[in-house]
């Protein structure tokens, strides 16, 4: 069933469970402070399911929201209700073998925004707002200073070798590091749809529980490419927004995941380990 179909049917089915419970009910009951406690106990039945749990909340919103813009109702009282699943899309990584394969098939325009991610860490609304001129030359090589979004900080990433290699083969003319195929700048939604579109191409295989592969899910591969690049794992925590704990623990599961890397990266590891520990002591 195509994906804007079984939308629709999804709609359909929340709806219908909502009128099975509130349907013999007077609508006025959801302008009570109460109502939110009955909508909660409702939500209850998918306490296993923590998404259909929540989604069963977002469906009831909806429909008590075109309620009030209808004017059946006056106000209500179960917006933002608490949510119990929480996405965790760090485990998930591009691996060596998942790019080769990319490389294969997608044009390199597409393939540049791949490595930008993947050598950087950046999010993909940081990454397409990167400019040729905040690359820096350092005593060893190159740098990039950018300030994130997200919290304002600056942030001072090494260049890789594969990020160098990027830039070495960016156009003298271009001020942005990534450009559309026309040489356009490119907003977050362009750049991560075209991954999303070359890797279904490239048939890169889903992860384990079947979640596919995004431009958002190349900051664990960044992170091992950054300690690679010999930041500590302090640096790279600040980078990531993770804990120093977290940041371990991400390029160790990369580590596991990709067995042609796993020695190198482990043996970093361990070193950026005692190093941290080291600087508390």
């Amino acid at each position: 069933m195509p994906k804007a179909e079984r939308s629709k049917a999804d709609i359909r089915k929340w709806l219908e469970f909502f009128r099975e419970e509130f349907g013999a009910d007077p609508v006025a009951m959801f302008e009570e402070r109460a109502s939110r406690g009955e909508v909660n106990n409702w939500r209850k039945k998918w306490l296993h399911s923590p998404k259909q749990h929540d989604m069963a909340g977002t469906h009831a919103t909806r429909v008590l929201n075109w309620a009030v813009e209808e004017g059946k109702l006056k106000e209500h009282h179960c917006h933002k209700l608490k949510k119990l699943y929480q996405s965790n899309r760090t485990e998930i990584i591009w691996t060596s073998g998942d790019f080769a394969q990319f490389k294969k098939h997608a044009p390199e325009w597409v393939q540049r925004i791949l490595t930008a991610g993947c050598e950087t860490g950046l999010r993909a609304a940081d990454l397409v707002q990167v400019q040729m001129d905040q690359f820096e030359d350092t005593p060893h090589g190159k740098r990039l200073r950018f300030r994130t979004s997200k919290r304002g900080q600056i942030a001072f990433i090494p260049a890789t070798a594969a990020l160098e290699k990027l830039i070495a083969e960016t156009p003298e003319h271009q001020e942005m590091l990534l450009v559309s195929e026309l040489g356009r700048p490119l907003t977050a939604r362009w750049a991560s749809n075209q991954i999303t579109k070359w890797r279904r191409e490239a048939q890169i295989p889903p992860w384990i529980d079947g979640r596919e592969k995004t431009l958002s899910d190349t900051r664990g591969t960044a992170a091992t490419r950054l300690l690679n690049a010999d930041l500590s794992l302090r640096q790279i925590a600040v980078l990531m927004g993770w804990s120093v704990r977290y940041a371990a623990q991400v390029i160790e599961h990369y580590a596991q995941v990709s067995p042609d890397e796993s020695d190198a990266v482990l043996r970093k590891l361990n070193r950026a380990k005692s190093l941290s520990l080291d600087t508390k002591m």
